[in-house]
Order: structure tokens, then sequence, then C-alpha cells
């Protein structure tokens, strides 16, 4: 399996398509999106990974060998487009990427520590990351660590620099924990005593909910597309269909692509549906795992079972053993195969 990382989810048609590319004749032919807004392809045969790297490598998805388990980067998916946010982040995303590639210490975070980026509207400062910092007005931004806002501020043109102190005091203060909030207490106001920044009022935590499917209106009178994944996947037909939008494409923690910058949106639609993918607002957030035969933890062919579930108003995550493997964060109706088939339970994390 391979594990193609996309800093703030953000990359050309182009650059998608050699993903699809290489999926479709390296892989299993399939792409699949994550909750961290990066991709990966599976099935490759032995040596392929070589091959692989080397077209990812050539369209810029592959800037550093020694860094690129690190780079896992969120950001606002709409941001800088739709006017929502009080600050566009997207050139703070490619700022935070260069950062971490230039500085050789942090080489050494666990690859599943995680950065964030919200531009102020809330939607993926709480979902998850070590170190997050959302705009709390157009120039200043607030630091979160551990998913919990620190008080510290710092002004937006400053921030990518106290995001790499936050990491740099994680890797001086973890033992053998890979993410900041597995630190104890102690540890935790560790880290954030040792950043020199101003103190404010925490920020209140806001629900986790999913990002938006269909039609996004722009602020300069574009359109944007929100196309869902059944499942979370993407088969050779809808991945051909992403990339010949021709348009900046932005991979969203909620298994949905947003084909950006469309100035009519009529005929790229038409092609999105038609490939399967979902447009609709109120389509359901239907997820699922690898399953068997991709997983040898599985106990079921999870995306062969995986259907949405009536009279349920929370999306559902279809896993085929306990560790539950690329469940969206916040409220979520698990459903998890057991052996004998599968259990139902609803809850938050």
């Amino acid at each position: 399996m391979a594990r193609i990382r996309v800093p703030g989810g953000q990359l050309s048609a182009a650059a998608f398509r050699v993903v699809a590319g290489g999926a479709a004749e390296l892989g299993d032919g399939t792409v699949e999106l994550t909750s961290r807004a990066n991709l990966q392809v599976r099935g490759l045969a032995d040596g392929a990974e070589t091959e692989l790297a080397a077209r990812l490598s050539g369209v810029g998805l592959l800037p550093s060998a020694t860094h690129d388990k690190v780079r896992n980067i969120l950001a606002s998916p709409l941001t800088g487009r739709d006017g929502a946010g009080l600050a566009d982040v997207r050139p703070l995303v490619s700022e935070l990427d260069a950062a971490l590639r230039g500085n050789a210490g942090l080489a050494a975070l666990p690859g599943r520590f995680l950065f964030a980026l919200d531009d102020g509207r809330g939607d993926v400062a709480w979902l998850g990351a070590d170190v997050a910092a959302r705009a709390a007005a157009p120039d200043v931004a607030a630091i979160l660590l551990g998913g919990t806002d620190s008080g510290l501020r710092a002004p937006l043109a400053d921030v990518i620099l106290l995001m790499l102190a936050c990491a740099e005091a994680f890797l001086t203060e973890r033992a053998d924990e890979w993410r900041l909030a597995e630190l104890d207490d102690r540890g935790r106001r560790r880290v954030a005593a040792r950043l020199g920044a101003s103190v404010a009022e925490p920020l209140p935590p806001q629900p986790v909910l999913a990002g938006p499917l269909g039609q996004v209106t722009q602020a300069d009178g574009r359109t944007s597309l929100v196309a869902g994944a059944p499942l979370g996947w993407l088969d050779r037909d809808q991945a051909a269909a992403l990339a010949d939008t021709g348009a900046p494409l932005v991979v969203t923690p909620w298994r949905a692509v947003v084909v950006a910058d469309l100035p009519d949106p009529g005929p790229v639609a038409r092609r999105l549906r038609s490939a399967g993918l979902l447009l609709d607002p109120d389509a359901p957030r239907v997820t699922a795992c690898v399953g068997r035969p991709g997983c040898a933890k599985a106990l079921a062919d999870v995306r062969a079972d995986a259907r949405p579930v009536a009279g349920v108003d929370v999306p559902v995550h279809w896993s085929g053993c306990g560790r539950r493997c690329g469940r969206p964060r916040g409220e979520v109706l698990d459903v998890v195969a057991d052996g004998s088939g599968y259990v139902m339970t609803r809850g938050d994390r």
C-alpha cells in the first residue's frame, strides 16, 4: 500500500491523473481518500512502489524522501474560495510544508503527527490534529494542542514558526508517545510553556461536522463542486472523471474532492454524476475500511456489505474489525464485523 500525502488536500488535476494512472497500472485500480485528506493506492505488486514513487516525484507529490511521513497537513477545503473563513490559509499550507521539509530535526516526528490550518470556520480545527492554527481574526491565529485550544495567540504571519516550535517541543517532551494528546497533563503544559506567545481566553470546542456536498458558489462568482466518493473510494472511472476536469482539486477529510474554480459547473457535474460520484447535499455519509480480502485482520468484506442505515442522522462507518480503521471524527454510527455478523454502536471520538 502506498500512502500519498497531499498537504492541505491541494493538488492539480494533472497530478491527480498521475495518481489515478498509477493506481490503474500498478495497483488494484482504486484510489482511497483518507480522513487526513491524503490518498492511498493498494494492491501494488512487488517493486511497483519504486515506479509509483518516480511518477509521484515527477509531479511534485513526493518532494522529500526524508520528511514525507511528517507532511500530514489538514486545511479548510474551501478556504479562500467561498468567503466563509476569516483568512485564506492556502498560502500557509505551502509555507508549512516547505518549513517542515527544511527542518532536519522534525523528520523525527511520528508518522501519525498531524497539523491543521483552519481559516476560522472551525471545520478542521477539532479533527484531532496535534498542532492546529485556527484564524481567530483576519490576522491572528489561535493555537490548539492535542485538540484543545491552548490560549496561545500569534500573528497569522508568524504562525508557521509557532507551529514548528510546538512540534519541536513535543519531540523534547515525548518518550514513546505518538501523539501530543498522549502526553500527560504536565507534558502538555510544558509544551505550551516552551512557546512565547500571548495567551487569550480559549475558544470553546465545536462539534465535528461533515463537510458539504454539491455546488458551492465562490466569492468570485465561479463555482466549486464538492463530490463525495462512495464509501471513501474512487474507482477508475470516478478517478478519471475528476482528472478530466482540468480544475484545481482539493481532497477533503470527509472523503470528498472539491473541483474548484468552475465558470460553468453544469457539464462537469453531469460527468461526475454519471461516474457515480455524490453531489446531492443530502446523500448518506457512508464510509468503510478496506476489509477482506485486502486486510488480513478483517472479519468481513465490508465494502461489499456496506450500505446506508435507515433512520440514522450521522455518518455511518463500516469496519472489518474492532480497530475501526478510517473512522471519521465526531459522532458516527459504527458497524463493526465480529465474525458472525455486525455490531452497531453510536458514539463520538
